[in-house]
């Protein structure tokens, strides 16, 4: 049997880096990491060839080769799809399809052959099975979760590493919270499960005998849900792992009572943790309270930024606009919110509802659905806001423009590198950095609209903080990729 693992192309959005890439010289910022864990779950006999089209192009020989195409994505990558569906179709292709889009909504792809939904340990096997009969049904589908413990490591081999900025292991899935738009509990569950710390290192290892040195992303949705077991295992393991090791820094995603932890937040940085992306979503209580974003109520959020950026970890934020309970000041609360705490990557969004959320079921019975979500952040939403829609798209485009324009965005980096400690796991010197600081001061310092602010930054950074030098450049071409992006957003 051959088979075509296909993943489909993101559109321009914060987490894309697409502008970001060009200075490095990679064409994606993280591999299809459900595929290739996929891949190690099909009978070894078979042929496996992977195309990623965000790296690479869909060609007549693939097309010509395969006996099946195994196909998964998000919804963000829903037009990617279509167009991919149409073509493994037209060449006589049979599809399988799984990943978080085909789980909420399978019933809007008609064309394809099979469904194997939800996690592939539960529902691969017997659809594997029904296949050697030639008796496969068209939807595998399970309410069970497995044990992934039992997860096989990543066909690492079906990469070309060269195309990627980072890679992507996971350690858990779920989360402990229930806020009201996340469909994380709705796919994964609120208990954390987790694989083991023997897991983890053997797949650290398959990259580092594989030559990778770059970042590698715990793609964990609340990387904190089972602190105990971080505490007492993993950690202390990956600190034993790294020693005698060079480069491969960690980031991650962690719920905000992270700060209330200096214990965990010490050994994540000894462990060669370096950044965090936190749903932070709003500075207003009342809208915390709106979305049971509990985690974060009752807090200074402002000083819980900071204490994890004393630590040593870099916060990125999401945020969001559209509550129910937003008022017009919503958009400068936020600016003022994001410039105090120096989160330099502020990911703002409007407000969607995803299926199989409680979110997404609240405003179905109040007839306030406009369709499936984008999962972009392109000035798009799938609710009927309360606020009248026309001042909050406004309101969105404004505030992304105020963000990152270059006065706010280097005031913003400069309230960071005060207040982040060094982190002690440092990037490897590569040529591709070389030419990405070239890239850089010509870019930015020479053609951009933020010359004026881009070389007083990096003066300011060599006399304060020298040893953040590479991070400020590193952070300053993220800018650049976020104005890009703010700048598509659309005003419906």
């Amino acid at each position: 049997m051959k088979i075509l693992l296909a993943y489909p192309e993101f559109p321009d959005t914060f987490w894309s880096f697409k502008h970001a890439l060009k200075f490095i010289h990679r064409k994606a910022a993280y591999p299809p990491l459900g595929l290739i864990t996929v891949a190690s779950m099909l009978p070894k006999q078979w042929e496996k060839r992977l195309v990623d089209l965000n790296v690479d192009k869909l060609k007549a020989e693939d097309l010509e080769w395969a006996d099946y195409c195994f196909i998964s994505a998000m919804a963000v990558q829903r037009d990617s799809v279509r167009k991919a569906v149409a073509l493994f179709k037209e060449a006589g292709v049979k599809i399988v399809a799984g990943g978080p889009l085909f789980t909420a909504e399978y019933e809007e792809f008609p064309d394809i052959d099979h469904f194997v939904l939800n996690e592939a340990e539960i529902t691969l096997p017997p659809f594997l099975r029904d296949l050697a009969r030639g008796q496969a049904k068209r939807i595998y589908q399970s309410e069970e979760y497995p044990d992934i413990r039992k997860t096989p490591r990543p066909s690492w081999g079906l990469l070309n590493l060269k195309r990627y900025a980072a890679m992507s292991i996971q350690f858990s899935r779920g989360c402990p919270f229930n806020c009201e738009f996340c469909n994380v509990t709705a796919l994964f569950g609120h208990r954390p499960r987790t694989k083991t710390a023997a897991q983890i290192l053997a797949e650290l290892d398959d990259l580092y005998n594989l030559g990778w040195r770059d970042r590698v992303f715990f793609v964990d949705d609340n990387f904190i849900g089972n602190k105990k077991y971080l505490k007492e295992r993993l950690l202390p393991a990956l600190i034993e792992w790294r020693k005698g090791k060079k480069g491969m820094p960690f980031n991650t995603e962690a719920s905000i009572n992270l700060a209330d932890d200096p214990e965990l937040m010490t050994l994540m940085v000894e462990a060669g943790f370096d950044t965090v992306f936190v749903g932070i979503e709003t500075p207003e209580e009342e809208g915390l309270a709106e979305c049971n974003k509990r985690q974060n109520k009752n807090r200074d959020l402002v000083e819980s930024v900071k204490a994890i950026q004393r630590a040593g970890l870099e916060v990125q934020g999401g945020f969001i606009v559209g509550f129910d309970s937003d008022k017009p000041s919503i958009f400068q609360r936020q600016v003022e919110f994001i410039q105090k705490s120096g989160i330099v990557t502020a990911m703002v969004g409007l407000l969607q509802a995803p299926p199989g959320t409680r979110l997404y079921e609240r405003l179905k019975k109040e007839g306030r659905l406009l369709g499936p979500m984008s999962g972009n952040t392109d000035g798009t939403t799938n609710i009927v806001p309360r606020m009248d829609p026309r001042l909050l798209h406004l309101g969105y485009k404004k505030l992304l423009e105020t963000l990152y324009a270059p006065k706010n965005f280097y005031s913003r980096l400069r309230t960071f590198l005060r207040e982040y400690t060094p982190p002690r796991v440092q990037n490897p010197l590569t040529f591709n950095r070389v030419v990405a600081f070239f890239k850089a001061n010509i870019r930015l310092g020479v053609i951009g609209k933020e010359r004026f602010q881009y070389w007083p930054t990096l003066v300011w950074t060599l006399l304060r903080r020298p040893r953040l030098f590479s991070l400020a450049i590193t952070l300053a071409i993220h800018g650049y990729h976020f104005r890009r992006v703010s700048a598509s957003c659309r005003v419906d």
